[in-house]
């Protein structure tokens, strides 16, 4: 028996998709499973690690970038699609009202690897000065006025209003309208020093527990929450609809298009290292 080492969020998307592979519901031969369940950025730096210290994981676009040589993704499980990109919000009452009025401002940002942040950076003014916290920081600093701005993501797109926020930019529509394509936020990568077939085992099960969490979602329900930073069951709700899709059960041509895309954009304003195409 092989015990291999999976990494995702506490966020109601990647609960509701591991749920079944994490239980023992849809077993991979072989295979036992030590899961590490972490913030996004967490997740980042650990496959940033030299070696990496997690076999499967989600990562941020950046992350993948920088750690292409040793992770190639699967073509299940990703956090990818339309009308779900990070939002940047500010107080009601301040003169924020646009992306290029940031210019000098300090933004709140969930972390220099997120794909968030690098989609600030691309469409955004390029005197931005971020400061990194937790995500689910982020709403009460700009609420105080800790920072001038916030880029939020997760559960923060449904629940902003309540801190008196309003949003400035939405860079999924951004980068929807600049390209056509869906968003990818996040992706499930394995190593690629893993065999083949038990890659390819990993990827069919994954597949299988997204499919039975869309056919039982209430099985997940209470685990879900148990992670949530929001417990509002609509709120769980509405946040899986978002981030789970037919891109999450298979990518597709359009799937691997967007990645391929925000990968080479990133790269050729040199904010991402160039380096293999990121499937196995």
């Amino acid at each position: 028996m092989n015990t291999l080492s999976l990494g995702f969020s506490p966020c109601p998307n990647d609960t509701f998709m591991f749920h079944d592979l994490v239980h023992d519901l849809v077993p991979v031969p072989d295979v036992s499973w030590r899961s590490e369940i972490l913030d996004i950025e967490a997740l980042n730096l650990a496959a940033l690690e030299s070696p990496p210290r997690l076999d499967v994981t989600k990562v941020s676009l950046p992350a993948l970038a920088a750690s292409i040589d040793d992770y190639a993704v699967l073509s299940t499980g990703a956090a990818l699609g339309r009308n779900c990109g990070p939002l940047v919000v500010a107080r009601s009452a301040d003169e924020v009202a646009a992306l290029s009025d940031l210019a000098g401002k300090t933004v709140a940002i969930p972390g220099a690897n997120t794909t968030a942040f690098l989609l600030l950076r691309i469409l955004g003014p390029s005197t931005i000065q971020p400061k990194e916290m937790r995500f689910d920081e982020i709403m009460p600093a700009v609420e105080t006025g800790d920072v001038d701005a916030g880029l939020i993501i997760h559960e923060s797109r449904f629940t902003y209003l309540s801190h008196d926020l309003r949003e400035v930019a939405d860079l999924g529509v951004l980068w929807e309208s600049t390209t056509g394509l869906p968003l990818p936020l996040g992706v499930i990568a394995a190593r690629r020093s893993l065999p083949d077939d038990l890659v390819a085992a990993i990827e069919a099960a994954l597949g299988t527990s997204v499919a039975s969490a869309f056919a039982h979602p209430d099985r997940s329900a209470a685990w879900v929450r148990q992670h949530a930073q929001e417990l509002d069951p609509d709120v769980c709700r509405a946040h899986i609809a978002l981030y789970v899709n037919e891109f999450s059960v298979d990518l597709g041509v359009e799937g691997r298009s967007a990645i391929e895309e925000l990968l080479s954009r990133g790269r050729s304003v040199g904010l991402l290292r160039d380096g293999r195409e990121p499937w196995r």
